[in-house]
């Protein structure tokens, strides 16, 4: 049975976990409005896409 010789210390181990985290999602400022939305995505503060109304917003 494989036992670790050694403790594994807080820095290694953290280390070990350092890509494990969330990440913020690419926002762009919307074109039309200018508010932040995703890219690539309709704003959900307008209802446009690539300079169309694609959805309507009352």
């Amino acid at each position: 049975m494989a036992v670790p010789a050694r403790k594994t210390s807080k820095t290694r181990k953290r280390n070990r976990r350092e890509h494990i985290k969330l990440t913020v999602p690419g926002l762009a400022p919307c074109p039309q409005c200018g508010e932040l939305r995703k890219s690539h995505m309709v704003c959900p503060s307008c209802g446009y896409y690539d300079g169309k109304q694609v959805v309507e917003n009352n």
